[in-house]
């Protein structure tokens, strides 16, 4: 026998449903349609009716329409989120069941409706609007209102912005604009009574009450009897705000509110209490929100504008009136001291600069407020539509909104004054802009500006709200946020004007030094015109060369020879006037220093123009690697002070802030190129835009390459090549190795020239050393490396013959091993390595023999 289906009745799985609601949420969260879910939100009164297809974009209607979305999953979007807070949605509350509906239902029934109703509601207006209009069901009250409390600790305050709700009057018909509010103090009237003291009041007749103020049935014709009024507290026992209703009727008649309206009362404000710190809650979300979008606004504002300080003040005087809704807004930028010791022909006092001198108004001190000095101030009047105007010297001295700011500025306050005629603080002033062109200042905010290093730069200054209230704590709360990137962005631009001064300062600085630094006109010429002799007759092509039988004119004379005998004014199109003047310019920008002056430079040039000819290396190189090489070696030590890197750093020189590494290279290299780009000096002016950057990079890696902590780095890598017999070096990397190496090989070409050469080069770079641990010892207080220490001089020969083993054999051997053609360098380099060595031997000697005689002489 076939079984039979038992057969379901649509009531049992209605009652199924009803009774296991957990079976029946997940099957809707996990089955239903969109389209089921649609026409659910329609039946409920969230949607207009519309097509199956609607979207949620349909949604937020009205404000009941975000909340009522919050308790569905997955409902929210981040545009209806946007829609909502950005104010574009209508005031116009979820539609309840009607009276007769309402009235129809039990007591618990009702007062579980009324909960419903208001449960999840955010909306602090809407809210308050059911809250009243369903107490008055509740209860039978004719009328009521709500007030919520504001202010701060020590300044309590009611608002009202429903007044007189009715059970069925509308949200628009009751709701009052900032302007006209109700304000009540806290211990004031009866709902302030209430508020202090978190009593309920129920008055049977309120004219007996001396509590009672009739000014609103006096105005209305309406006639008050009894009231009831309760406090509404939050969670924490606090009073958040307080609800009254007034006159209880049956029909036509008022009676007085009886214990079991005071207890449905009290009992409905609980939810209502939970309701509104909900909603307000919700509603300080949202102008976090909106603060931290317009704090993301500004900041990129005032970021973007880093060129124009008035524009910048403009942009942040805009966002400020928009931000608090005030009628006229000031900015008074603080006038920087400067120290008297600053030179007055560079910086005239209360320039704006960045020298250490400067003296802001920071934390630790105060000043007086008549010794507070506006370098200047800006004004923008709401009505002028954007347009800021500069306060005149009159206003900047007199106006009491300028004393004001000088108080402010001096005592680090921020001032929120209601009714600044009032406050005797400050005299008034007549005559002034605020007063000619007619504005009435009634209220103030004022409030410091502080740069990054919480040095007060400016004051701000708000005034007269466009609500006609004074500012309260959220508007100071919401602009000392504004005032702080403000500051920040004032500060900054007032460091890129100090930035663009200071550069133009440079610039005329360069242009005056250039003007002395560079050859003149009679030097130019008279080396253009001079007889150059030949390279054979000044011995250019000898390794052996000395310099010393040369006059300085000469020296100038032999490079221009080198230049010619490498025909590098042919090829390169040279000017010859150009080369000249460069070339004395560059004589010129050498100190006269001990050894690392213009005569080291001209010796270092004439070795590698030996080791171009008679050493056979032009073959390896480009022309453009060759000329490129030869300027290196003029430009090498350029500006030297007859000090190293290491004391640079010790001293914390500013060469030493600008470059952390190779602190003299890159000086000497940015010197060369400073020649350079002076007027009549470029030498490489006819090279094509590629030539003249593979140049200049060759000047820089060759320069740079005179470092011998560089040296030690790469040497490895060179030695490694010749030993595997590298002989082309083809690729740049290569090419750049050898270049390098030849640089270093010039650098200390004076330990190969001939013993006496040698031993007269070798007192000059020890006097240089000596006179550096001199400093050291004298003004510095520190104990110098042994090379450059006077009282060691007699070590010398030892020293010398360590820096020949660490540094120079090894490179003139890889060089001789590359080039049979350099063996003379290597050769050079061993003979004076035996004279040196001979010389610490005698040394030690004579050192035993003192010290054998000493020892004789104690005994």
């Amino acid at each position: 026998m076939a079984a039979t289906t038992p057969q379901v009745t649509r009531e049992a799985v209605e009652y199924y449903l009803s009774s296991n609601l957990e079976f029946t949420s997940n099957w809707i969260v996990n089955n239903a349609t969109d389209d089921m879910i649609h026409q659910w939100k329609v039946r409920r009164g969230w949607l207009a009716t519309h097509s199956a297809g609607g979207h949620d974009s349909d949604l937020l209607d009205s404000p009941t329409d975000f909340p009522s979305m919050l308790s569905s999953k997955n409902s929210i979007t981040e545009n209806m989120f946007k829609n909502y807070i950005s104010g574009n949605r209508k005031f116009t509350p979820r539609p309840r069941k009607m009276l007769t509906s309402l009235r129809q239902m039990s007591e618990r029934e009702l007062f579980m409706e009324l909960i419903r109703d208001i449960a999840n509601e955010l909306d602090v207006n809407v809210l308050c609007h059911k809250i009243l209009a369903n107490v008055s069901t509740l209860t039978n009250s004719d009328r009521g209102s709500l007030f919520l409390a504001r202010g701060s600790k020590n300044n309590r305050y009611l608002v009202s912005k429903l007044f007189d709700v009715t059970e069925s009057s509308t949200l628009e018909d009751t709701l009052q604009n900032e302007e006209n509010e109700i304000r009540v103090p806290v211990g004031k009237g009866i709902a302030g009574h209430v508020a202090l003291t978190k009593e309920t009041v129920n008055i049977k007749n309120a004219y007996e009450d001396p509590r009672f103020n009739n000014e609103v049935d006096l105005k209305t014709g309406y006639k008050t009897h009894s009231i009831l009024c309760m406090p509404i507290l939050n969670y924490e026992g606090d009073v958040i705000g307080v609800a009254q209703i007034i006159n209880k009727r049956t029909g036509d008649e008022v009676h007085e509110f009886t214990e079991d309206d005071v207890e449905v009362f009290k009992n409905y404000l609980t939810f209502c209490g939970i309701g509104i710190t909900n909603a307000q809650l919700f509603e300080l979300s949202v102008e976090e929100y909106k603060r931290n979008q317009m704090l993301l606004k500004l900041a990129r504002g005032i970021f973007e504008e880093q060129s124009s300080l008035e524009k910048l003040v403009q942009k942040i005087m805009i966002e400020a009136q928009e931000l608090l809704r005030c009628e006229r807004c000031s900015v008074y930028l603080i006038e920087e001291e400067v120290a008297e010791e600053q030179d007055p022909k560079y910086l005239k006092r209360g320039s704006v600069t960045s020298m250490p001198e400067i003296e802001l108004i920071s934390t630790n001190g105060r000043k007086e407020p008549k010794d507070i000095v506006f370098a200047k101030a800006f004004d923008l009047f709401m009505k002028d539509k954007g347009t800021i105007r500069l306060l005149s010297e009159k206003d900047l001295v007199n106006s009491k909104n300028a004393e004001i700011a000088r108080y402010v500025a001096s005592t680090h306050e921020t001032l929120n004054i209601s009714d600044v005629q009032s406050d005797t603080r400050f005299s008034r002033q007549e005559g002034t802009e605020e007063e000619e062109d007619g504005f009435q200042l009634q209220n103030m905010l004022c409030m410091p500006i502080y740069n990054s290093q919480h040095c007060i730069i400016g004051i701000t200054q708000l005034m007269n709200k466009m609500n006609k209230h004074p500012f309260y704590e959220r508007d100071m709360n919401m602009f000392e946020a504004f005032a702080i990137f403000c500051g920040l962005g004032i500060h900054n631009t007032q460091m890129y004007e100090n930035a663009v001064k200071l550069s133009a300062k440079q610039s005329v600085a360069l242009e005056v030094l250039s003007y002395h630094a560079m050859a003149s006109k009679e030097e130019t010429a008279a080396l253009k015109n001079s007889h150059i002799p030949s390279a054979k007759k000044l011995n250019l092509y000898s390794f052996d060369f000395d310099d010393l039988p040369l006059g300085e004119d000469l020296t100038l004379q032999a490079t221009i020879r080198m230049f010619l005998e490498l025909d590098l004014v042919n090829k390169f199109h040279l000017s010859y006037e150009v080369l000249c003047r460069w070339l004395c310019s560059v004589r010129k920008n050498y100190r006269p220093v001990t050894y690392h002056n213009w005569r080291h430079a001209f010796n270092v040039a004439q070795t590698m123009f030996t080791m171009f000819t008679t050493g056979k290396m032009r073959n390896m190189l480009t022309d453009l690697e060759v000329i490129g090489l030869i300027v290196a070696c003029l430009c090498h030590d350029l500006d030297h002070r007859g000090t190293n890197n290491a004391f640079q750093l010790k001293v914390d020189s500013p060469l030493a802030v600008l470059y952390s590494t190779s602190t003299m290279e890159h000086h000497h290299f940015d010197h060369s190129i400073l020649i350079l780009n002076s007027e009549g000096n470029n030498i490489f002016e006819n090279l094509s835009p590629e030539d003249y950057r593979k140049v200049i990079k060759i000047l820089e890696s060759a320069i740079l390459a005179t470092d011998l902590a560089l040296y030690f780095k790469k040497r490895g890598n060179f030695q490694t090549l010749v030993e595997r017999g590298e002989k082309k070096f083809v690729t740049e990397e290569k090419k750049e190795l050898l270049r390098n190496m030849m640089m270093t090989a010039c650098d200390v070409s004076a330990i190969t020239k001939p013993w006496p050469i040698q031993q007269r080069v070798a007192k000059l770079v020890a006097s240089e050393f000596f006179e550096q641990g001199d400093i050291e010892k004298s003004q510095l207080n520190l104990k110098p490396h042994a090379m450059m220490d006077r009282e060691k001089e007699d070590e010398l020969p030892k020293m010398q013959v360590g820096f020949i083993d660490a540094i120079c054999m090894p490179l003139y051997k890889m060089l001789a091993q590359l080039k049979p053609s350099l063996q003379h360098l290597h050769s050079g380099c061993v003979s004076n390595r035996k004279e040196w060595q001979s010389m610490a031997d005698g040394h030690e000697v004579t050192a035993k023999k003192q010290q054998q005689n000493g020892s004789h002489g104690m005994t």
